[in-house]
């Protein structure tokens, strides 16, 4: 794989996003990025720095390793083999010369140091998020999972007890049933008999088909873990997509990964395989919702195909019969790219398993996200670094994230667009998230020593360096210091890169790092970002006449809205009505499920407490 230039500014906040409308060939193709910056060869020095201060680091480590070799020479290559790879980490960004550097890893492992991140040395952070977390897993394997609260200064909801109940039941199923147990080999064995299933079993099973960008990945692993959760099943997801190159393992004591040895030939199922629920609705292989018996035999596996553009009878999937039916299938493969969630709190059987679940209904993706994914060390390592380096010191850190859907050929462009840094910056201005910029140079009254940096994600480096020459250019109307920062820009898309999807991953987190937060609309970049955060963003409008190319390019008015809670967008819900068999407007069937503000025809969880 060919390396990709590195470089501090620009942003992938790049993932291939399964959008509501679809534009030929938009994201879908993987397209080296050519533009140079200005400075490489400085940031070249830097990061040739940054690898000295860690080869150093990597001696110490070595070093260490030789004396044991006195006491334990037949272990001495083993021990120094597993200290080189443990001792360093990846840098996906670069961080400059005359910046700090924190490259001692024990600084970052070690839960219980104090350091500049916390207000005191006496306040402790909840490492185990409520109780979404158990202790036991092994520290410096995985980060992330121990310190994600470190670097969130937001307050957390509290997620119930029953739902860190459910989550215990559920890692010792995971743990009864994974892969290498016997049910599991069991299991596999069905898959390939022709019989047809009577009863149920201890362990059944969701097994997800990862694809789509970074976004979206993170959106359906979540939807996909609380079907599972509330159907009693063994997740497991597809290994051959970097999974665990980017997250670690969620579950003690076993793996979520699918085995190399799975008996079905998966990644040729599509929307037209007789293996889909749907079609064998069509093809009357199951009978339809009348004549349907829920006593009959099921067959070993069912294809769910969820993704946008599912057809309808695919979307029965979220009609209450059709669950009764499927509960009894020890075998359910699922493809989505979608946060098909709100639709579950539209089946009648799920309604009160839910509400005991989340009772604050619009922490479903906050909960399940901060317990679910955790990136690996080296994602995590270049978030922490990067934080560190850039936005620990700020008064205030706004976050902002520009997706532009806009076209040009087959691929995407992603700037430069006038219009849409006007609406970034009308938007960040008008509702006092940036100060106002003065029309003079003049310093401002006052002794004014507040900063506040901005973290802007893009595939283009345009509009954060057309924002930090205006405030560079003018002061602030309030004297406040604006530091603009971007970790990294791609150009164009490229989901099927490791480095790049490893690149989307931190950048997400860094954002959600964020105080306060501009998203794209649309975007699933930036759903994942504030529900990790717990942020309730304010969302740039995008007219929906034309999603890929607005009229006119002029700016929206109002240029953004305060969303209605923290929750992502499912964009392609359904709208049947199963109970009344017929289309229904879903988003006005119970309090909180309602439409979202960036897609008219989704649907989206809110508080009723905040309505």
């Amino acid at each position: 794989m060919e390396k990709q230039p590195i470089s501090w500014r620009g942003s992938n906040g790049g993932h291939k996003e399964r959008l509501p409308l679809r534009g030929g060939g938009v994201g879908g193709l993987e397209t080296e990025a050519r533009a140079t910056h200005p400075h490489a060869h400085a940031h070249a020095h830097a990061a040739d720095q940054q690898e000295a201060g860690r080869g150093r680091h990597r001696r110490n480590c070595v070093r260490a390793a030789l004396v044991l070799c006195l006491l334990t020479l037949p272990a001495c290559v083993l021990v120094v083999g597993n200290l080189r790879t443990e001792c360093s980490s990846q840098m996906l960004f670069d961080v400059d010369d005359d910046l700090p550097k924190y490259d001692d890893d024990d600084q970052d492992i070690r839960d219980d140091m104090p350091d500049d991140l916390s207000p005191s040395a006496q306040i402790d952070y909840d490492r185990l998020l409520g109780g979404l977390l158990v202790e036991g897993f092994d520290e410096r394997s995985c980060r992330s999972r121990y310190q994600f609260a470190r670097y969130h200064r937001n307050a957390a909801r509290v997620p119930s007890p029953y739902l860190i109940e459910r989550l215990r039941r559920q890692e010792a199923l995971q743990k009864k049933c994974g892969p290498g147990t016997k049910s599991y080999n069991n299991a596999a064995k069905q898959l390939t008999s022709t019989q047809s299933i009577n009863g149920t079993s201890d362990c059944n099973y969701l097994f997800l088909i990862i694809h789509a960008g970074m976004g979206n990945r993170m959106l359906e692993m979540t939807s996909a873990f609380l079907y599972a959760l509330l159907t009693g099943r063994v997740l497991l997801v597809d290994r051959s997509k970097q999974i665990a190159s980017t997250f670690c393992e969620p579950f003690p004591g076993t793996s979520w990964l699918i085995p190399s040895d799975f008996p079905l030939s998966y990644n040729e199922f599509t929307e037209r395989s007789p293996e889909s629920y749907g079609n064998m609705l069509q093809d009357n292989v199951i009978r339809g919702n009348t004549y349907r018996s829920l006593t009959s035999a099921r067959p070993p596996y069912v294809f769910l195909y969820l993704d946008g553009d599912c057809a309808s009878n695919d979307k029965l999937f979220f009609c209450q019969d059709d669950q009764q039916f499927l509960q009894g299938v020890p075998w359910l493969i699922m493809r989505t790219d979608m946060y098909f969630v709100p639709s579950l709190f539209l089946i009648p059987s799920f309604q009160d398993e839910l509400s005991k679940l989340f009772p604050e209904k619009d922490t479903v993706f906050h909960h399940l996200g901060r317990y679910l994914l955790h990136p690996t060390n080296d994602i995590w390592y270049s978030a922490t670094t990067y934080y560190r380096a850039y936005l620990a010191k700020a008064d205030k850190v706004v976050g902002i994230q520009i997706r532009v859907l806009e076209t040009k050929g087959i691929l995407q462009r992603n700037g430069p667009f006038p219009h849409v840094l006007e609406q970034v910056l009308s938007c960040a201005q008008g509702e006092k998230l940036l100060p106002e910029i003065g029309v003079t140079n003049e310093a401002a009254t006052g002794n004014n020593n507040r900063t506040i940096a901005v973290l802007a994600t893009s595939l283009s480096s345009w509009y954060s360096d057309q924002i930090r020459e205006r405030y560079s250019e003018y002061r602030a109307v309030d004297g406040t210091t604006v530091k603009v920062y971007q970790p990294s820009h791609e150009e164009y898309q490229r989901s099927k890169n490791k480095k790049h999807n490893m690149k989307a991953l931190a950048e997400i987190y860094l954002l959600s790092m964020s105080d306060v937060l501009i998203t794209s609309a649309y975007s699933t970049f930036g759903y994942v970002a504030q529900g990790l955060a717990g942020l309730t963003p304010w969302i740039m409008y995008k007219p929906e006449k034309n999603l890929y190319k607005p009229e006119n390019h002029v700016v929206p008015k109002p240029p953004c809205g305060r969303a209605m809670s923290i929750e992502p967008c499912f964009h392609q819900a359904p709208y049947f009505d199963c109970k009344a068999k017929r289309d229904a407007d879903l988003g006005k069937v119970v309090p909180y499920v309602r439409h979202c503000e960036d897609v008219s025809w989704g649907l989206k969880i809110v508080n009723e407490t905040r309505l």
